[in-house]
């Protein structure tokens, strides 16, 4: 299939207002963004979104802002004025999404509940993502990243056995609400798409229950095993061998052999003749009742050879295994480098800076590369002429301190 340079993606012409703050509801806002939505992010005048402060910041340039916000345009406005709110509302008819995440009833508080904004648009996907949800005991509760992981169950499967529970070193679970916020902007899309006739909607979507919908079997498996799943280092309770292995050289690598065909070269690369047909590891079941001893010879033999041997032994029998990336690993990978992973963002500050590519490709398409998050307020005057505001009264609005 021909490859088309385009910069048209599914969600071309899909309008959304971006108005939440820092990570996951963002993020699903720039997911979309990627894939072709035309996405305006709507910030207090004074730009104090939080995400701004996250490190990393260079010499006062936030870059961690500018990736998560790629191709977005920028504008200013105080929603909380009544200046600010009527401005919003008149705005509405023209968006087809409107994200936000702030604690439960506070647009309600701003005059801004899902009802009134029915009336200025009755078609509005409103996305209100917050920790946990717009009902229940918790619903005014505060949420950040390592909240949502904790209360929903995956903190709890980190870290080594008997030890305490681990937080990793980034959100992932504003991510993983971001990704599920895509999703259900994508749906709501398709649903309006598919009935010209269809009212708007509420999605209520809450990051805690985004990553309890990961995690599938630990419900079953109380209920039916009484089994409370923990941490269990890095090895997985669920299959065998599948560990992180050191070495002689000092490299960690991961390696997973949980078929029971995979296992049998494994032991053919590592020397474990029998291995495979003894009944103590011939399937997984007993390769997990007995992964002590499996554990330990396995080990052993990656501590007696350096990385390099290791790698092609396991190569040349089909093994899946890799050795722990960092960013310089990535950076430097020549299949990362042929699939094109980083790409070169266009920014007005830094000329250009690298970021993850779109995902997922959609083959013989090949979409534009974003350019760089907003500063605040960037594109006031391009946006806000769409609903015929002028330099004049923009020059007004800013010194009401409304956008």
């Amino acid at each position: 299939m021909p490859t088309t340079h385009k910069p048209q993606g599914a969600l071309h012409g899909v309008r959304i207002l971006d108005m939440a703050t820092v990570l996951a509801a963002p993020l699903g806002a720039t997911l979309c963004a990627d894939h072709g939505a035309d996405v305006v992010k709507l910030e207090l005048p004074d730009g104090s979104d939080a995400l701004r402060g996250l490190q990393p910041v260079k010499d006062g340039v936030p870059l961690w802002w500018k990736v998560a916000n790629r191709g977005k345009q920028g504008i200013t406005l105080d929603v909380r004025t009544p200046k600010g709110r009527e401005l919003l509302l008149s705005m509405l008819p023209e968006f087809d999404v409107l994200v936000e995440n702030f604690r439960t009833g506070t647009m309600a508080r701003w005059g801004l509940d899902t009802e009134t904004l029915h009336r200025a648009n009755p078609r509005l996907i409103v996305i209100r993502l917050t920790g946990f949800g717009q009902t229940g005991p918790y619903r005014e509760r505060p949420g950040f990243a390592r909240i949502f992981e904790a209360m929903s169950g995956f903190t709890n499967l980190t870290g080594e056995a008997g030890g305490p529970p681990l937080h990793s070193n980034y959100p992932i679970g504003d991510y993983i609400a971001g990704l599920f916020c895509a999703f259900a902007i994508a749906m709501e899309v398709a649903r309006l798409r598919g009935d010209p006739d269809a009212p708007g909607t509420e999605v209520d979507l809450a990051a805690t229950e985004a990553l309890f919908r990961l995690l599938d079997p630990l419900p079953v498996e109380h209920e039916q095993m009484d089994y409370v799943r923990g941490p269990s280092g890095n090895r997985a309770s669920y299959t065998a061998p599948s560990n992180m292995y050191r070495s002689r050289d000092g490299v960690w690598l991961s390696l997973v052999a949980s078929s029971n065909a995979i296992f049998a070269r494994t032991c053919d690369v590592v020397g474990l003749s029998g291995w495979a047909t003894d009944p103590r590891f011939a399937t997984n079941p007993a390769r997990v009742q007995n992964l002590d001893e499996l554990d330990g010879a396995l080990g052993r033999w990656f501590a007696a050879h350096d990385y390099a041997d290791i790698a092609g032994k396991l190569e040349a029998g089909g093994i899946p295994f890799s050795k722990v990336y960092s960013i310089e690993d990535i950076r430097s990978d020549p299949h990362f480098a042929e699939r094109g992973a980083i790409v070169r963002m266009a920014d007005p500050e830094l000329g250009s800076v690298p970021g993850p590519c779109i995902v997922p490709r959609v083959v013989g398409h090949e979409p534009a590369i974003p350019r760089t998050g907003p500063s605040p307020g960037e594109h006031n005057e391009t946006v806000y002429a769409r609903f015929g505001i002028g330099p004049q009264e923009l020059a007004r609005l800013r010194e009401q301190k409304v956008i």
